[in-house]
């Protein structure tokens, strides 16, 4: 099996999951970046305010979501991006509660979605004193990206992915979770 995937990141606008303000997507075939996709987002009514945390980690302003499409414009693009391939995304625990929350607040229904996280990856493979997104990516030699920009962080956990995959001499997305002794997991909508 080759090493496919689509690497996801999201940025929220306050503390609710519910309220994706941007979204990132980067799609790896045979171990190579491939393709991307990233928007900004006006939240899902009644999630579609900005708290000043947010702004100071991601940088995004509720004016820079004016000309923005909505949740219900993005979701059904990011699904067709996403296909069949497994999501991977850098403490996955968090995405996947964004789509899966944010999917509940316009009652959209999500298909079965198979994830892992690179995180958890990370702390099967290296040995850091800090297994952050940007502690990871400058530990495998990619230190020039914009930490806490959806597309960038997308990027950046896709790299750990391919990185990670060669240091265990895998060549799959299956290979790679089994040979840190975890499984896929699978986000299911009730």
């Amino acid at each position: 099996m080759p090493l496919n995937f689509t690497a996801i990141d999201f940025e929220t606008a306050n503390n609710s999951p519910a309220s994706p303000c941007a979204v990132g997507l980067v799609k790896v075939r045979d171990g190579k970046l491939v393709d991307g996709l990233a928007t900004l987002i006006i939240p899902p009514y009644p999630n579609n305010y900005f708290n000043q945390g947010n702004i100071k980690v991601h940088g995004i302003r509720p004016s820079d979501i004016d000309d923005a499409p909505t949740w219900d414009e993005v979701l059904p693009l990011l699904l067709a991006f996403v296909g069949d391939d497994i999501l991977i995304a850098h403490n996955a625990m968090f995405d996947m509660s964004v789509l899966k929350k944010s999917a509940e607040a316009i009652q959209a229904p999500l298909p079965e979605l198979n994830y892992t996280c690179s995180l958890e990856i990370s702390r099967k493979t290296y040995n850091l004193e800090s297994y952050r997104l940007n502690a990871v990516s400058y530990a495998i030699g990619h230190e020039e990206f914009k930490h806490h920009d959806a597309l960038a962080d997308a990027d950046a956990c896709a790299r750990i992915i391919v990185h990670a995959a060669d240091r265990h001499g895998v060549e799959s997305v299956e290979e790679l979770v089994a040979a840190v002794g975890k499984k896929l997991k699978v986000l299911v909508t009730e």
